[in-house]
């Protein structure tokens, strides 16, 4: 969850602070024990805010803790220029905070307070209730999420491993743009580092994971795109990505793959789909999000979604529109994580599920593509694209659907049935989507995190377009 601060600002006049500091006091208390109810750490300033000098000091302190969010709470009348001494020293989101209670004018408070923020533009969000009520901490635990998973952008690198796929435009991003909005830094690297280091791995431990492989999923060799020593270049291909993250500090990443490694050495499909998982060989691990086609923008949603749902994220195309079921096929090269086969806790029962098929005329070089069908259930599909230069979220919710195995098998073979799939029926109309959408790849995570993307937008200055029907 998110690091929140909270700072109640009171009156500024002596002896009536005298009088309402236990009222105030017994507020927040309120305030902090739901929030931190809800999972949420909170940073309390240690008295209210009744003078100048404390207004900048308490914001100082609090600002100090790294906090995601700052919670300015008014239950009584507060003198305004407190507020703006206090939001000068603080440079994270701001969220007033004003109670109910129709003795003491804490909305009076808030509102002076917000039309001085106004008046000299700093950004904020105004909220209204009783912590009582679950409602408005939920709303408050979606504006403190959304400022973590922005500020855990800021100071973090991506790794671009490789160039512009196939003349592949919305799969590269502005270097400068992408410093100065979100705070990322990207580390260019070359192809031929994941072909050394694939070279140069440990024999053991890329047979053991092979191993590993042929007990958990349903391996298909066919002794020519399929072998053993393919299945064993492509674990050594992770364990390449596994140490170029680790030497260049790389929080996130994208492969070219196209067409040099999918032609020449192999595909990549195993190392990014075990790298977007929870798990490996290994045992438990984190989420690290790689792209395929080395998308940027793709990569960078990811991410976004990733810190806010906290689960991997799925990466497709949109590859095919079924109109007569009004279902999309979302579909590409090996490059969903096993997760989202079953969702499970237990990869196991997730890797039942997952077949390793011999790579497609597409890929001469060869290799196994990791093919499942997504579980089913609700889903958040979203997409970072950029419209005249501009970035925007295209933010839509989607239900994943599951089918007995004949009507499974007669979609699939449609499309391209060796690689993963995704049934999705999207809250859009397909004339809308198809006319507005920015690129042909898509990505989701479980649940509806729409709430959190929209408080996304306006703290990153991102336009919002949300698809719906």
């Amino acid at each position: 969850m998110a690091r929140i601060g909270v700072i109640n600002i009171s009156d500024g006049r002596d002896y009536v602070h005298r009088g309402i500091a236990d009222f105030i006091r017994a507020n927040e208390d309120k305030l902090v024990a739901r929030l931190e109810a809800a999972g949420h750490e909170v940073i309390r300033a240690p008295e209210p805010v009744s003078t100048n000098t404390l207004a900048t000091s308490l914001a100082r302190r609090v600002e100090a803790a790294g906090v995601d969010l700052t919670v300015l709470h008014y239950c009584v009348w507060a003198f305004p220029h407190f507020t703006m001494l206090a939001a000068g020293q603080l440079t994270g989101p701001l969220l007033l905070l004003a109670n109910i209670d129709p003795v003491q004018p804490g909305m009076v408070g808030m509102l002076a307070a917000g039309g001085a923020l106004d008046q000299v533009g700093r950004a904020h969000t105004r909220l209204w209730g009783d912590p009582d009520d679950t409602g408005l901490i939920a709303a408050i635990g979606v504006r403190a999420s959304a400022a973590a998973a922005v500020a855990a952008l800021r100071g973090q690198t991506f790794g671009r491993i490789g160039g512009r796929p196939m003349g592949m435009n919305t799969a590269v991003a502005n270097t400068d743009q992408w410093q100065r909005q979100f705070g990322i830094d990207v580390e260019e690297i070359d192809q031929w580092e994941i072909v050394r280091r694939t070279e140069a791995a440990d024999p053991a431990e890329k047979a053991a994971a092979r191993q590993w492989l042929e007990r958990h999923t349903t391996v298909h060799y066919d002794g020519a795109k399929l072998t053993p020593e393919l299945l064993e270049r492509q674990v050594g291909s992770y364990l390449a990505m596994r140490e170029l993250i680790d030497e260049w500090n790389l929080d996130f990443t994208g492969i070219k793959g196209q067409p040099e490694l999918t032609q020449y050495f192999a595909t990549m499909d195993i190392a990014e789909a075990f790298l977007n998982d929870p798990y490996d060989w290994n045992g438990p691990k984190e989420p690290h999000v790689c792209a395929t086609e080395a998308d940027m923008d793709g990569a960078l949603t990811m991410q976004l979604l990733k810190h806010i749902s906290g689960t991997p994220v799925l990466f497709a195309d949109v590859r095919h529109y079924h109109g007569d079921r009004d279902i999309w096929d979302l579909c590409n090269s090996g490059q969903h994580a096993t997760w989202f086969a079953a969702r499970s806790d237990d990869p196991a029962e997730n890797l039942a599920r997952v077949h390793l098929y011999p790579e497609v005329f597409f890929f001469p070089a060869g290799g196994a593509s990791v093919h499942h069908v997504a579980a089913p259930g609700r889903m958040t599909l979203a997409r970072l694209t950029r419209h005249d230069g501009r970035y925007r979220l295209q933010l839509m919710l989607g239900e994943f659907e599951n089918y007995d195995d004949a009507t499974t098998e007669a979609l699939m073979k449609m499309s391209t049935p060796e690689w993963p799939h995704a049934f999705a029926r999207l809250d859009a109309p397909a004339e809308v989507f198809l006319s507005r959408f920015g690129a042909n790849h898509i990505h989701a995570v479980p649940g509806d995190r729409r709430p959190e993307l929209r408080a996304v937008c306006e703290l990153l200055d991102v336009t919002l377009d949300e698809f719906a029907r």
